[in-house]
């Protein structure tokens, strides 16, 4: 598959099928977020695969958004190792790199018949809390993964886009 093809082919998967994510699809959709690119290459992202039945069915009871996909990955940023910008100390890297390593997990999932959806609709505490995630990481997003029901569709506004004039400008 062209990369075009998984740009223009991937969309927001809202109705899983049962089946379960194979250990070696899994692998290589984790190897993609391995291999993104993180400020100073530092890799500060931590990545929990969230895939047993019992830590799935309280997932989901915590976050509507977990729709019934097999697996949640959740992408959090350790605080005390995301690089600060020495211009601004308030900025770090930590929403960046996850959402970089993210992209790329999505983006081969879909390569591999697999499905994804980028969440932010969810409590981070009570996340936190049910999956034991250190106070030190901060909790960038979550994403259902796993291979489509048979009736999943992009929702209508998938191929909505804004003219490029709209929001691109050159200087």
């Amino acid at each position: 598959m062209e990369l075009d093809e998984v740009i223009r082919g991937r969309y927001s998967v809202r109705n899983y099928s049962d089946r379960k994510i194979e250990y070696e699809v899994m692998a290589q959709v984790i190897e993609a977020g391995m291999l993104a690119p993180t400020a100073k290459n530092s890799q500060r992202q931590r990545i929990y695969v969230v895939c047993s039945d019992e830590k799935i069915a309280k997932l989901r009871a915590a976050c509507r958004c977990a729709y019934n996909a097999p697996a949640v990955l959740c992408f959090t940023a350790e605080n005390s190792e995301v690089y600060y910008n020495p211009f601004e100390e308030t900025f770090n890297s930590g929403h960046q790199d996850c959402s970089i390593v993210a992209t790329h997990m999505m983006l081969k999932a879909y390569e591999l018949g697999l499905g994804t959806c980028w969440v932010n609709h969810y409590s981070r505490a009570r996340v936190r809390e049910l999956l034991d995630i250190p106070e030190s990481e901060e909790i960038v997003l979550l994403m259902p993964i796993g291979y489509p029901a048979e009736d999943s569709v992009p929702a209508p506004k998938h191929s909505e886009s804004k003219k490029a004039e709209e929001i691109v400008f050159f200087k």
